[in-house]
């Protein structure tokens, strides 16, 4: 399937969504126009950038919104909605059937105001053509966290059986199961029948989910995802996590499925990935506060 155009590829479609509209059009109501006019497939309507928190045609809808702003192409309106100044208009009409590469290079110098005639097309480009800042901060965020789940799964597969026992204890209590530090017991040991963990969900005691966890390097297999859900059947126990460092075969994740109900199977990378969110062993240096304008406060300006 082909992918979803480029950021510059938003330019023209903005554009001509404005013009069918010349009263205006408020930003949500953008979206779906230029969906059609780019004919966007359903799976490439659902696409989200790697943080997860746009939808990515929407987003470049959004940065191609503000860059033809910058440009002077459209601006907003009183009542919050956008629409084409002389200038977009002309825009369009010395252009239907596209934008070429220079003029979309234009527009990008345009809208960061580069006046240095000095400044080199290769410079100004890759803001255009590539990805819109967000999507390189969310890129990099995805490269940074891969790296330091290989580390922290390194660093697991490199302690004692018993810390990786506890440190999934650990994770689960920084998710919110039980009240406190001493409702998470562990009772890994020889003869535990499977189970290395046990978390209350309430002061009493009375509703119990069961753990194990399985520091491996190979993948774990429906055997032992069939020794789990029969410890916890000795138990009369009705939900467990079983946790590994490594990975789980189908086979293992189909038996997984048929007993969704009792059993949730937690792999390395997504452990890596809860003990990130959650900060198990890992800590927060530096926290970004990326500004966007309100437009809603200047509804009324």
């Amino acid at each position: 399937m082909p992918g979803i155009p480029r950021p510059s590829g938003f330019f023209a479609p903005v554009l001509r969504a404005l013009a069918q509209d010349p009263a205006g059009l408020r930003r949500r109501d953008i979206y779906e126009p230029v969906a059609d006019l780019l004919q966007l497939s359903p799976e490439q309507r659902i696409e989200r950038l790697p943080s997860g928190a746009h939808l990515r045609y929407q987003h470049r809808t959004g940065w191609g919104i503000n860059m033809l702003k910058n440009a002077s192409y459209i601006e907003a309106t009183g009542a919050g909605a956008w629409r084409l100044t002389a200038k977009g208009r002309a825009l369009i009409e010395n252009h239907p059937s596209g934008l070429d590469e220079a003029t979309v290079r234009q527009i990008v110098k345009e809208s960061q105001n580069v006046g240095d005639e000095s400044e080199t097309e290769s410079e100004v480009e890759p803001a255009a053509t590539q990805q819109t800042p967000d999507e390189r901060i969310d890129l990099a965020v995805l490269e940074l966290n891969s790296g330091i789940a290989r580390e922290l799964l390194n660093r697991i597969a490199q302690a004692p059986p018993a810390f990786f026992e506890q440190l999934v204890l650990d994770v689960l209590h920084s998710m919110g199961y039980g009240q406190n530090e001493s409702d998470l017991q562990h009772v890994g040991r020889s003869g535990d029948g499977g189970i290395d963990g046990i978390v209350s969900l309430d002061k009493l005691g009375l509703e119990k989910i069961f753990v194990q966890a399985k520091r491996w390097q190979g993948p774990v297999g429906r055997p032992e995802v069939q020794a789990f859900y029969g410890a916890l059947a000795g138990r009369r126990a009705r939900k467990g996590i079983l946790f590994t460092t490594s990975v789980f075969t189908r086979e293992a994740r189909e038996f997984a499925e048929h007993v969704s109900e009792t059993i949730v199977l937690v792999d390395g990378q997504r452990l890596a990935g809860l003990m990130i969110e959650d900060g198990v062993g890992v800590t927060h240096y530096r926290m970004l506060k990326l500004p966007r304008v309100d437009s809603d406060y200047f509804l009324d300006a």
